[in-house]
């Protein structure tokens, strides 16, 4: 018990550290927060200094993190600036859609022609990369996926998805931008005017300012607030079916946090999406610290290669259609983060690009993949099933 209080606080105090470090250590700074985290977590997850029972601690770190943090990302937010860009979001989520059901049917006809029961991964491939892990998790129900194969789908999909991540925070904006010659994000207002706000700050000197007691006073404030968004979304997500339970619960959480960033004595605290995005690294670190390698020494190469398929194939085929649709580099990044790693993935990389506009349009357009996951990776599924 002893030593999970330990590494309970130790998860939690790591960024703070690491935020230290970079203010002390300006290669570290320009590597950037999120991709430090990550590579950390991965490092402490295997190098055995963990408790063995400590497994349950880290995945509620994971599902608590992201909820109590999503309500602060949006308390500063002005939500009548994405409404601007809503379009662009909803198209680019569309065509992800497009892009991995199109990915999926060719895998199905090239890489599992001949597979026994390979219309299942069919179906959890497009229903994970349209929606989310609630989505693949209904869908091993729904079409009697055994275990060994749904772990194994699990585990590649972690492993790739972390591959994929570190991707879109890092060279994604540039790569899509010049191979793919998609047109560069234009901000809309004043741009001066907007980087003038305490809630742009991005650099990690700013959370020095956290802990100053008139700044502190507000967090505290801001984070019971999002706690007790938490608490009636949790309990009005339980209401429903364990399906369905999840999307809802995120649903509410984003509904009430666009809500609560109408209310101006709500939005004027001062430095709650610095606070937010402290969480979310909390979060980076314990999702990286979850990946196995060991996992890797025994391949199920069928799988491994058509989770990589599905994420990099349908990542190409959205960015082309992007191009032909004029959509920028920064919507098309986020709405593919959204569909193929579900909403929670959305602030790390809006931290990462430095552009809070996109921010609600990729929790929204993720949400609308949770809602339809479900059906189209059933209906794939089928659909594969009956052609054989």
């Amino acid at each position: 018990m002893t030593q999970n209080l330990v590494a309970l606080t130790s998860f939690i105090l790591f960024p703070a550290f690491i935020i230290w470090l970079s203010a002390k250590i300006s290669l570290l700074k320009k590597l950037g927060l999120v991709l430090i985290c990550y590579l950390s977590g991965i490092i402490v997850g295997n190098i055995g200094i963990l408790p063995p029972d400590f497994t349950a601690y880290q995945l509620n770190i994971q599902d608590v993190s992201v909820a109590i943090a999503l309500p602060l990302l949006l308390f500063s937010l002005d939500v009548k600036r994405w409404l601007k860009l809503s379009r662009s979001s909803l198209v680019s989520m569309l065509l992800a859609i497009v892009a991995i059901t199109v990915t999926v049917f060719i895998l199905q006809f090239t890489l599992l022609a001949g597979v026994d029961k390979g219309w299942q991964l069919g179906g959890m491939a497009t229903a994970l990369y349209t929606g989310g892990t609630p989505n693949v998790a209904a869908i091993k129900t729904a079409l009697q996926v055994d275990n060994e194969t749904y772990i194994l789908f699990n585990t590649y999909d972690t492993v790739i998805s972390l591959l994929y991540i570190f991707f879109m925070v890092s060279i994604a904006r540039a790569f899509f931008q010049k191979i793919f010659r998609l047109k560069p994000y234009k901000p809309l207002g004043n741009q001066s005017e907007v980087e003038a706000t305490d809630i742009s700050d991005e650099s990690v000197e700013v959370y020095g300012k956290l802990l100053k007691p008139a700044i502190l006073k507000g967090l505290l404030k801001a984070f019971l607030l999002s706690a007790v968004i938490l608490a009636v979304a949790f309990v009005v997500g339980e209401l429903f079916p364990a399906d369905s339970g999840t999307a809802i619960t995120i649903f509410l959480i984003t509904t009430l946090g666009i809500a609560a960033s109408f209310i101006k004595a709500v939005r004027n605290i001062k430095y709650t999406f610095q606070l937010g995005m402290y969480i979310i690294y909390i979060f980076c670190f314990t999702v990286a610290s979850m990946t196995k390698f060991d996992v890797l020494i025994h391949i199920n190469w069928t799988i491994f290669l058509h989770v990589t398929f599905a994420i990099v194939g349908s990542m190409i085929i959205h960015g082309l259609l992007c191009k032909l649709f004029k959509i920028d580099a920064d919507t098309m990044i986020i709405t593919s983060v959204s569909a193929v790693c579900s909403p929670p993935f959305v602030p790390v990389v809006v931290s990462a690009l430095k552009n809070r506009d996109i921010l609600i349009g990729g929790l929204i357009t993720g949400i609308i993949g949770y809602a339809i996951g479900n059906y189209l990776g059933i209906g794939v599924a089928m659909l594969f099933k009956i052609l054989g």
